[in-house]
């Protein structure tokens, strides 16, 4: 199993920045592409953006230029820093990670989210 803990939410101004982190622990070998989804209250959750163990990076269009998506392997953790924060971006934050087995399969994994929310 793979255990993903987010942490960095909190409450700020528009126009605001936060840095959100997660913490990939257990058996963390074959994780591949790891990602940020959010979820507002009523709304479906979304891919927020995504990056894969080369780096490669992609973003939705409503955070593209605002937020950057990066991980440190050596510490087992994925960021997210969100500048030019809007009230639209209030959403509880995701950490998803892909592990792919021995057998070849992906299996995914959530961490239990943190909570953002920007004031207007």
């Amino acid at each position: 199993q793979v255990q993903l803990v987010e942490s960095g939410g909190g409450l700020v101004q528009a126009g605001g920045s936060l840095r959100l982190s997660c913490v990939a622990s257990g058996r963390i070998f074959g994780i591949n592409t790891m990602a940020w989804y959010r979820q507002a209250p009523g709304k479906q959750r979304e891919l927020v953006a995504s990056i894969t163990l080369s780096g490669s990076t992609n973003y939705t269009d409503s955070v593209q230029g605002r937020f950057t998506i990066s991980r440190d392997s050596a510490k087992n953790t994925m960021y997210l820093q969100m500048d030019s924060l809007k009230p639209e971006d209030t959403a509880t934050y995701y950490c998803k990670a892909n592990r792919r087995t021995l057998g070849g399969t992906n299996v995914p994994y959530w961490g239990q989210g943190t909570q953002v929310t920007v004031s207007s």
